[in-house]
């Protein structure tokens, strides 16, 4: 990869007219509305739980709140878009009015529910599907004008782990995003951010290949996300429980951004954050001495 492809990645998001600069890694702080999540310590099912999070996440340094009320983990229970949109309103416009400068990432791959949240005050579309379990999503997020999380996965929560098998998962990983991301700049989608998808239709093995060859999808020119939280590609190599993976997730974040990861999406935004302001003095003492 020639040694400026990186710096032609696009570095700005307009979120509902809040310009945000992620040139300099940004964190995104998970809220889960749900009774589920795999990782208990994110779940806040309640809106003052869910303010209470949203409150010390801010404090803590986050950019970005990523607001989810569907559990995509392995085998989760799938739930009616009412049930979702009920969940999820409540916890958006109190967000919205509790702390107004909070620039919201809303976790769904439906596109009614998307629309209700931004129509509610968000900014941002994380869709875990990349469009594929809601044929309308991609229009949606054309009309509304906002940034987009394109995620890889196959299958749906439900079948995902069935379908983890892959001749070259990085190959195809990629090859689903140039084809994905052509689909929604002809739709006039501005703002595209690429999410590889650690640990949704991927075994533990399939994560450290895609890890090993992360700072590749920089020749896409787009930002990267990278979501390893206390996931099952830490805990499991490790023999430990998801309680006890935030060492093996700073480590996997840390490795992140040295290969050009732009967000980190975190339970932990505390830790998050201070391994990006040492990643950042690092490489910019560099370039003072």
């Amino acid at each position: 990869m020639a040694k400026d492809t990186f710096f032609r990645k696009k570095v700005t998001l307009n979120a509902r007219g809040k310009l945000i600069d992620i040139s300099a890694p940004k964190v995104m702080g998970i809220i889960n509305i749900t009774p589920d999540s795999f990782y208990a310590g994110s779940r806040k099912p309640g809106v003052n739980e869910a303010l209470l999070q949203a409150e010390k996440m801010l404090a803590d340094g986050a950019t970005f709140l990523d607001i989810g009320a569907y559990s995509s983990r392995p085998g989760a229970v799938d739930i009616s878009v009412n049930e979702e949109v009920d969940r999820l309103l409540p916890v958006v416009e109190a967000v919205v009015n509790g702390f107004p400068d909070a620039v919201l990432s809303i976790d769904t791959f439906r596109a009614q529910v998307a629309d209700a949240a931004i129509k509610a005050g968000a900014h941002i579309i994380n869709d875990i599907s990349g469009g594929q379990l809601d044929e309308a999503m991609f229009a949606t997020v054309a009309h509304l004008q906002v940034p987009y999380i394109l995620m890889h996965m196959k299958g749906n929560p439900q079948s995902m782990n069935q379908l983890a098998q892959y001749d070259d998962v990085f190959t195809e990983v990629l090859d689903y995003f140039v084809s994905r991301y052509q689909q929604l700049k002809q739709l006039g989608v501005h703002d595209v951010i690429i999410d590889p998808g650690f640990g949704f239709a991927k075994k533990p093995e399939h994560g450290y290949a895609l890890m090993n060859r992360l700072q590749e999808f920089n020749m896409l020119d787009l930002p990267v996300l990278v979501g390893v939280s206390r996931k099952k590609m830490i805990y499991g190599l490790l023999g430990i429980s998801a309680d006890e993976a935030l060492n093996g997730t700073t480590i996997l974040n840390t490795i992140s951004l040295m290969k050009g990861a732009n967000i980190l999406r975190v339970h932990d935004v505390k830790e998050a954050v201070e391994a990006v302001k040492i990643y950042e003095t690092v490489v910019n003492a560099g370039k003072t001495f």
